[in-house]
């Protein structure tokens, strides 16, 4: 009996990871540290999907959530860029390092900043305008986005790895969705704070990665997405966000719906078949910014 459950978990598991890499699912596979020594041992990836129908010149880098811990590849990554690519905006989906494969803090970044290296060194390559290359994340990964914009000039973690660069790491747009913000014991999502920090959780850590406490003056436009029913991110931390940007006068949108709870990503479910949320989104904030000629 034994035997035949393993036998049962093995298929699943090489099925999983055969969808995982699939072409039609994942997009083309780039390696992001392919090609340096000292980071090639981080299998980090990108999954690329081209944009479809007329091309915007736009590009949007997605980080799925997942705590911090593990990714939601499937509807906060693949289903997003799905759609971002109809919509005629190149989409990349992040499989970004997390603490299930003993990671913290600041590998996440890292990975994020490469990304957004690469997309603009090889934007010929895609059809890409360097000037429209923005980032979306759900729950942890909106954490992640949100550090992207924020800390691209004072945390610039590729230049600390010996990485040299001649493109901005400053995304154009930030879309954190239902995000973690905050480390403050009274609205902290406690999984993620200690995936992304690991042990070392000091008041002082604390303070450096609550990100409602590290919005800078050129933080980009921002859209927040946040459910007031959520269970497992406290709204609040959107609002405190929201609130840290509009201090600094950043251009940002909030948009609160009253139910919805929490990672329902880009699925064609119910909270999406009521609100639509993706194309709120693209119309009240999006659309303008990928049309704009710069």
């Amino acid at each position: 009996m034994k035997r035949i459950i393993f036998c049962i978990s093995a298929l699943l598991f090489l099925f999983n990871m055969s969808s995982l890499f699939s072409s039609d699912r994942g997009g083309e596979a780039i390696y992001i540290w392919k090609g340096i020594s000292s980071m090639e041992k981080n299998k980090s990836i990108m999954y690329a999907h081209r944009a479809k129908g007329e091309n915007t010149g736009a590009a949007v880098i997605i980080c799925p959530g997942g705590s911090y811990h593990h990714l939601g590849l499937y509807n906060e990554g693949f289903k997003s860029a799905e759609w971002f690519s109809s919509k005629g905006v190149t989409a990349f989906t992040l499989r970004y390092r997390t603490a299930e494969n003993g990671y913290h803090a600041p590998a996440m970044l890292q990975d994020l900043q490469r990304a957004i290296q690469l997309v603009r060194e090889n934007a010929g390559e895609y059809g890409i305008d360097v000037n429209k290359v923005g980032v979306i994340g759900y729950s942890a990964g909106g954490h992640l986005v949100t550090m992207a914009g924020a800390f691209w000039k004072s945390h610039d973690e590729l230049e600390k790895i010996g990485i040299s660069h001649r493109v901005s790491l400053r995304p154009d747009f930030v879309i954190p969705v239902y995000p973690v913000v905050s480390m403050d014991d009274e609205i902290a999502h406690k999984w993620s704070r200690k995936s992304l920090l690991g042990k070392n959780q000091t008041s002082e850590r604390k303070i450096e990665f609550s990100m409602e406490k590290q919005i800078p003056d050129d933080m980009p436009p921002s859209y927040i997405v946040v459910c007031m029913d959520d269970p497992v991110v406290d709204y609040r931390n959107s609002f405190v966000l929201y609130e840290a940007m509009k201090e600094k006068k950043i251009d940002a949108q909030l948009a609160v719906y009253d139910w919805g709870k929490h990672g329902f990503g880009m699925l064609n479910n119910k909270f999406m078949k009521e609100f639509h949320w993706n194309e709120k989104m693209w119309n009240d904030f999006l659309k303008e910014i990928v049309t704009l000629q710069k």
